[in-house]
């Protein structure tokens, strides 16, 4: 499924894994502590190899890590993609506790490091809606609304936003915040 802006530029959804995307940048949904973990974090990490790894020790010791709706970006490793953006979202509790705002940050933040970096396509997960408990059709309306809200801009380089999500319940949810 697709969307098209007036400006020409693309929102895409795909069932499948991330880690096969071919896009400039893919989205990582990672924790706060840059350490690692399971779903599409660790399937990344595998996928691209240590270098990744071994460049977020390097912000980790400068920074510490990355808070609540922020993102840091490092090489992909041996993943087709040129970067990969380390994007930490919320932990969902009651959607009352600011998670909506802090999941779109993060969405915006990885937008904007396409821009810095002159990425014409990037692919994103379904970020948070794993073991942080977003809910996924809640999660689908903030991603897809602040996709839209980038690519309806005059002066933005990317081209192609691709939504890469495991299994049919989250293709569907994104597929039906897309038609809205």
């Amino acid at each position: 499924m697709e969307w098209t802006s007036s400006t020409g530029r693309k929102i895409l959804l795909q069932e499948g894994d991330i880690t096969c995307a071919e896009a400039d940048a893919i989205v990582n949904a990672a924790n706060s502590a840059l350490a690692g973990g399971g779903g599409v974090d660790g399937a990344i990490h595998r996928a691209g190899g240590p270098e990744i790894m071994r460049e977020l020790d390097g912000i980790r010791a400068k920074t510490g890590g990355c808070p609540t709706g922020s993102a840091v970006a490092t090489g992909a490793g041996r993943l087709r993609a040129r970067y990969v953006f380390h994007a930490v979202g919320p932990v969902y509790r009651d959607g009352r506790r600011g998670e909506p705002e802090l999941l779109a940050a993060c969405h915006r933040k990885c937008l904007e490091m396409a821009e810095e970096k002159g990425a014409s396509t990037i692919a994103f997960p379904a970020i948070s809606t794993g073991v942080y408990g977003y809910p996924v059709e809640e999660a689908a309306e903030i991603a897809i609304r602040e996709a839209k809200a980038h690519l309806e801009r005059p002066d933005v380089k990317l081209q192609e936003i691709t939504f890469v999500l495991f299994g049919r319940h989250a293709h569907g949810a994104y597929a039906a915040a897309l038609k809205r």
